[in-house]
């Protein structure tokens, strides 16, 4: 109980002090983690949409595997992305290699398959009847794919906040990747990780309650603009 009251002190005077180190390394993260998220929504949600809608040969095969990637082990992912990206690997010449590009790689595909496949079980609820009467007034089919999205808005931001909390406290693959170098590529995880092995309990603390700070702002942030847009709520 000690170690844990100290290490609220801790996350305290840090915070109060705008420590330059502490700094460094939340930026970072919030960097790493939010450019992967980016991606994996430009990318996952028309694709969630797409595999909602169309009705195609090899679309169950495709199904199977966005919900397979919804699961992936996260150190697996970071093991493939080190291979490939190692002096060995087809993608060595890159240079990536224990760089915050590697990172966001691996995050962006532990995130991308679940907002993909939350996104698709969220617009295939809607009521095909809608589509159908859509079509029936002449809709062109990006009306009728934002007209959907609007609908299936809470799922959305629902997949948003899954892959964000996915990679945010993700901490294996990117010390695979990153390397946790300092001044590089460390990041909250990985610094609590190194914190706690060096026996600083009440930092690795502290950084913990900073991430989960930073988490619980993320998604409140979310869930407000989720109220705003749906005034049931």
């Amino acid at each position: 109980m000690d170690i844990l009251i100290q290490g609220v002190r801790e996350a305290v005077n840090l915070i109060a002090s705008f420590d330059p180190s502490l700094s460094e390394i939340v930026i970072l993260s919030l960097w790493v983690s939010g450019v992967a998220l980016l991606i994996s929504v430009f990318l996952g949600i028309p694709l969630g949409v797409w595999l909602a809608l169309r009705r195609f040969s090899g679309r169950r095969l495709l199904i199977a595997l966005v919900y397979t990637g919804m699961g992936l082990p996260p150190v697996v992912v970071g093991l493939a992305i080190y291979l490939m990206l190692s002096r060995q690997g087809p993608l060595g010449d890159l240079g990536w290699l224990f760089t915050p590009r590697a990172m966001i790689v691996t995050q962006t595909i532990l995130a991308l398959p679940l907002v993909t496949g939350f996104t698709m079980i969220s617009v295939g609820a809607v009521p095909s009847a809608l589509v159908l009467q859509l079509r029936a007034l002449g809709a062109t089919p990006l009306q009728v794919t934002l007209t959907l999205l609007y609908e299936a808005r809470n799922g959305v931001l629902a997949a948003v906040v899954a892959g964000f909390g996915a990679i945010i406290s993700e901490v294996g693959s990117v010390m695979l990747v990153g390397g946790n170098i300092d001044h590089k590529t460390r990041v909250l995880t990985t610094a609590i990780v190194l914190e706690t092995r060096k026996g600083n309990f009440d930092l690795a603390i502290a950084l913990g309650i900073i991430l989960l700070s930073l988490t619980f702002t993320a998604n409140w942030l979310l869930i407000r603009l989720q109220g705003r847009l749906d005034p049931r709520q």
